[in-house]
């Protein structure tokens, strides 16, 4: 599928159910409360693994400990992949407090201070954007292996399903749905604006909408490479 296909479906996947969709909308209210965010991100991942496996339509909200464990699952995998990054540029800014005289306040070395920082957080970024890339499909990999954790690590598989994909049209394929949903995520924030009403459209529909969203693409792209 090309990448006009895969968003024309995309766009139409979640409005097949509204009712599910503010279904995951209440969960994404609940999740002030943390533990119903991994329900959230366990049935995004169903969505994900139902698209795989040729479902057009949104899976059902049941087998709740199932889904908790797949939300869960997808975080590991999140924080697995980010925490490489995080630390470099954690370590930048610790480093710099090191060039900061206790006494007065000031920087002892603002071009050495710059550079760790700067350079640090550089670094940090550049690798967290390689490894984003790497660790979206591998979500996928391990939906495609029936939710197996360790399929999410198989490094020689999952760079051989970017390279069957093309990493030129997988970078192009991240790009355009992450710009779709940077603005619909914009329409929501705007939307918040609105007392009570706005709020509720945009917690309950728009959210929810852009997940389902991501994950149907992610779909499509992983399974029509």
């Amino acid at each position: 599928m090309d990448i006009g296909e895969i968003v024309n479906d995309a766009i139409r996947y979640p409005s097949s159910d509204w009712k599910k969709v503010i279904i995951l909308g209440v969960l994404i209210i609940a999740s002030i409360l943390i533990l119903p965010v991994f329900l959230v991100m366990g049935y995004g991942f169903r969505a994900l693994k139902a698209s795989i496996a040729g479902f057009d339509e949104l899976p059902e909200f049941d087998e709740w400990g199932e889904m908790f464990v797949d939300g869960l699952k997808v975080f590991v995998v999140q924080i697995a992949y980010m925490i490489v990054p995080l630390i470099i540029i954690f370590a930048g800014v610790l480093g710099s407090f090191t060039m900061v005289s206790p006494d007065t306040g000031v920087i002892t070395n603002p071009t050495a201070f710059t550079g760790l920082v700067g350079g640090t957080t550089i670094i940090g970024i550049i690798l967290a954007i390689i490894l984003g890339l790497i660790e979206t499909i591998a979500i996928a990999h391990m939906a495609y292996n029936d939710s197996e954790l360790g399929a999410a690590f198989r490094f020689s598989e999952i760079l051989d399903v970017i390279s069957q994909i093309g990493w030129l049209d997988y970078i192009i394929w991240y790009i355009v749905v992450g710009l779709i949903s940077a603005v619909m995520a914009f329409i929501a924030s705007f939307l918040n604006v609105i007392p009570i009403l706005g709020t509720l459209i945009a917690v309950l529909i728009i959210y929810p909408y852009i997940q389902l969203f991501w994950n149907r693409a992610l779909a499509l792209r992983y399974a029509y490479e």
